[in-house]
């Protein structure tokens, strides 16, 4: 898993580019990318099945805060990113999510 962080510097934007490995999906025929940045609607952003059968998703986010997100596999799975900033535990579902960090 990866994140990578592309500060913009003519706007408070950051280009995050969030990639979960083959290893990681187990095969998996769709992942969708979860978090705040998207109110947690499960389907909002699908990610790109690469060559290689991992997952990317490029998402332009506001810079100054936290964004807490989770990878949803075959609309079943819940994955965290190995890579995160941090982890912060959420009530619903009893889990921790992962955190990028924007500030």
């Amino acid at each position: 898993m990866a994140i990578k962080k592309q500060f913009l510097k003519s706007k408070p934007i950051c280009k995050v580019s969030f990639k979960l490995p083959k290893e990681a999906v187990d095969n998996a025929r769709k992942v969708h990318l979860v978090g705040e940045f998207n109110e947690w609607k499960l389907g909002a952003n699908p990610m790109k099945r690469l060559k290689d059968g991992s997952f990317s998703s490029t998402l332009e986010l506001e810079t100054g805060r936290d964004y807490q997100f989770r990878y949803l596999v075959n609309g079943e799975t819940w994955l965290n990113d190995w890579e995160a900033d941090r982890y912060e535990y959420s009530p619903f579902g009893n889990c921790e999510n992962s955190v990028v960090v924007l500030s």
